[in-house]
């Protein structure tokens, strides 16, 4: 039998592994329907990120995304998809209670692919601002699944249409992914990202200052834009 991971790293930093997908209704073949074979490879791709960061067999999974400042979703809130034509609630963790929180997107969307994972561990929902505190307060080793998706302006019949640097903008973004560059995202400029509609921009800024100075081996597994919108899909093992 293998033994279980270290706890944490050689200088005692906690073990941390990331996984970084978008978040669009549309990867749930409920809500994709008939053109669920054109978001396939985006979903396996989510999956395989996922994977790798539960890899490190976390004490808890912290689903981050856009949400409301200092909110925390857990046992009994829920998320639904309703709003997109089909009847799928996703409970965050457990069953839904009465009295739950409606989850953001990103964190239904997060739920659902760990769900997928088979994740029946330790949940915790958050906002990028929460990242930091939240981490501090969890022992031993912990996954995070970051929600987030890159410039909504990448064609002509993307939602924010055309803008002609959304696609450098999401280039740069795949390179720090790629080459685990934690201080390039944690230095993406936030204002260009609220222009160019690149809803991931908090979520990134605060995995990178999360991770920041720490090696990194990271893994870029998706990087397009086939409904107008950047997706990308990478997983970081933190040293």
């Amino acid at each position: 039998m293998s033994a279980d991971p270290p706890q944490a790293t050689a200088d005692g930093a906690r073990r941390v592994a990331v996984a970084f997908c978008p978040s669009p209704p549309l990867l749930l073949p409920e809500v994709a329907g008939r053109a669920a074979a054109d978001t396939a490879e985006l979903r396996q791709a989510c999956a395989d990120a996922v994977a790798g960061a539960l890899a490190c067999r976390p004490g808890a999974a912290v689903v981050v995304g856009a949400a409301e400042p200092g909110v925390r979703y857990g046992a009994g809130d829920a998320g639904t998809l309703r709003t997109f034509g089909v009847d799928v609630d996703v409970p965050f963790c457990g069953p839904a209670a009465s009295g739950g929180r409606r989850l953001p997107l990103p964190h239904t969307v997060g739920a659902w692919l760990l769900d997928r994972a088979g994740w029946t561990g330790r949940r915790l929902g958050v906002a990028p601002d929460e990242l930091d505190r939240v981490l501090g307060e969890l022992p031993g080793p912990v996954a995070v699944v970051a929600m987030g998706d890159g410039s909504a302006r990448r064609t002509l019949k993307a939602p924010g249409h055309l803008d002609p640097a959304a696609a450098p903008f999401d280039a740069g973004v795949a390179t720090a992914l790629r080459d685990g560059d934690a201080s390039a995202l944690a230095a993406l400029d936030a204002d260009e990202g609220e222009r160019l509609l690149a809803a991931g921009v908090p979520t990134w800024r605060a995995v990178g200052r999360m991770v920041a100075d720490r090696p990194v081996a990271a893994t870029l597994r998706y990087d397009d834009a086939p409904f107008g919108v950047g997706y990308l899909v990478a997983d970081w093992a933190v040293g």
